[in-house]
């Protein structure tokens, strides 16, 4: 079997969703971490999107993290990751796709805008989908067990864990705290925290705090840039 190489970056919750499939499935693969500030010249070849993930296995590659984690799921059948009746799986698929056009579009907004004035609206906006989380997601659906359906682990859980591991970003660049009142998403959170999965390449808090650090001076200084080149 060709080896599976996996295209990643640290601060890339959407390439940690990639990797903890990989690391639940037990496929072993070759990890190669991409500077998104200084990429390669070639990568545009290797990733037509230029982002991250990427998995590669032999010839064949696929982009995109749900897509890929789809992909693995689906090759290597093994613990499965979905569920196996077809109405759960429709509902796998919509709340992976909150994640991806809700939960981590606002966070995104948050952290990436050029316009402050917004950011209590879209903090306010991210309240809200935690709260719907819980509400209808957890609350409804995970009677019997700490995961989003029950005692078995499934992509939704590893889709939306690493937005809560890097959560004290928010915290600390945005002021953005932690709502109240959501007590089975945090039981959820500790779950996970504690799966061999997440633990094996976890990184704590203060090693984002310091890369998103890094990124936060140069979108002030391109934004102050910006501002200046107006005036002239």
């Amino acid at each position: 079997m060709a080896e599976i190489e996996i295209y990643s970056a640290a601060l890339c919750p959407f390439a940690h969703r990639s990797r903890l499939t990989l690391l639940e499935k037990g496929i072993p693969f070759k990890l190669i971490e991409i500077d998104l500030q200084n990429k390669p010249k070639n990568f545009k070849e290797i990733s037509p999107y230029g982002k991250v993930p990427v998995l590669k296995r032999g010839d064949q590659r696929v982009w995109e993290s749900t897509i890929i984690n789809e992909y693995l799921d689906e090759t290597f059948p093994d613990p499965p990751l979905l569920p196996k009746k077809t109405i759960h799986r429709a509902q796998a698929r919509l709340w992976i796709n909150f994640a991806d056009t809700r939960l981590f579009a606002a966070s995104g907004k948050l952290l990436y805008s050029s316009e402050p004035q917004n950011y209590a609206a879209v903090a306010k906006e991210l309240t809200e989908h935690l709260q719907f989380i819980e509400q209808e997601g957890l609350q409804k659906m995970s009677a019997d067990g700490p995961y989003w359906f029950g005692k078995e682990i499934s992509l939704v859980d590893l889709t939306y864990y690493p937005f809560f591991e890097q959560w004290a970003v928010l915290e600390h660049f945005r002021g953005v705290q932690f709502p109240t009142g959501l007590d089975r998403l945090k039981q959820w959170w500790d779950a996970m925290t504690n799966r061999e999965s997440v633990r094996a390449i976890a990184h704590l808090s203060g090693f984002y705090l310091e890369r998103y650090g890094q990124l936060e001076k140069i979108r002030l200084e391109q934004t102050r840039k910006a501002q200046t080149a107006n005036l002239r």
